[in-house]
């Protein structure tokens, strides 16, 4: 940082803390000694998600949230566990630095999370996600849920 009285570059901090999604930082010039406060933002960069079609849309929680919830009619699988399970699979393409993600590995994401919520559900969400056009589809997945082998 840019000392604001003397213009050196370089100083030492002194005190940091949380500040309104933001970070607070005082700072101690190593030159003239004088101290000041910077405020630093995290970037966050969005999550892109291209789609079967090629086409391209920022990432959308409520979207993905309101898509599992539909699989989850009627099954006992509270609205929180359905938010977190989101958060989760948004957090780990965050922290992958992945900005850019396939539908199809956000579809896989989601369907690890469910097998180990709901299992009906995970049926539901795959039926549609994976778009089964015929009852081969489901027997085979049901067969895959039962003998416990990778899906």
């Amino acid at each position: 940082m840019i000392c604001p009285e003397c213009g050196f570059n370089d100083s030492k901090v002194i005190d940091s803390r949380p500040a309104e999604s933001k970070i607070r930082r005082r700072r101690e010039c190593l030159k003239c000694n004088q101290r000041f406060t910077t405020y630093e933002t995290i970037e966050d960069m969005p999550i892109m998600v291209v789609k079967k079609d090629g086409t391209i849309e920022p990432f959308d929680a409520q979207k993905l949230t309101e898509r599992v919830l539909r699989a989850t009619v009627k099954r006992p699988v509270k609205l929180k566990t359905v938010e977190a399970m989101v958060e989760k699979v948004q957090q780990f393409f965050k922290n992958n630095l992945q900005r850019e993600v396939t539908s199809d590995k956000i579809g896989e994401a989601v369907l690890r999370h469910l097998k180990d919520i709901d299992l009906v559900a995970y049926v539901r969400f795959a039926s549609v996600y994976r778009e089964f056009d015929d009852i081969d589809s489901f027997v085979k997945t049901i067969s895959e849920l039962q003998c416990g082998d990778s899906i």
